[in-house]
């Protein structure tokens, strides 16, 4: 299979999920409900880049990409963030980290992990390059 992309083309796969989660933070300001226990619907996005396989014409098969995250879904999805081993503070940048060093090993592709709070606005992106960026 031939792209119609020039040669140096870097390709983005990314793919959304959702989750529930609870936590506690601890800040300077506005800390009445942060220090409470309140919860939170996460979106994620985790991105791929790369080159897509000639014979396949995929970065990687999004089926395979979706159990990666769905494991890493479980561990957060109707849980206590404060508990989640190696998580603490729940951030969104730490989340934005968890993410990455859960799916890192089995996507070598992955690039970029987003978590967002869409109720309040609340953003993070981390950005990185891939060891194996085609």
């Amino acid at each position: 299979m031939t792209t119609s992309a020039s040669s140096d083309a870097i390709y983005e796969l990314s793919q959304r999920f959702f989750f529930e989660a609870a936590h506690t933070l601890e800040r300077e300001i506005e800390t009445a409900g942060s220090r409470r226990i309140h919860g939170h619907t996460y979106e994620a996005e985790v991105t791929l880049s790369g080159v897509p396989d000639p014979a396949s014409g995929m970065l990687m098969d999004l089926a395979f990409l979706r159990q990666e995250i769905a494991r890493v879904r479980d561990m957060l999805d109707h849980h206590f963030l404060d508990e989640v081993p190696g998580l603490r503070p729940a951030t969104l940048e730490n989340l934005c980290g968890f993410i990455r060093r859960q799916l890192e090993p089995g996507l070598p592709l992955l690039s970029a992990v987003t978590v967002e709070r869409r109720a309040s606005g609340d953003k993070c992106v981390l950005r990185w390059r891939p060891a194996r960026a085609g």
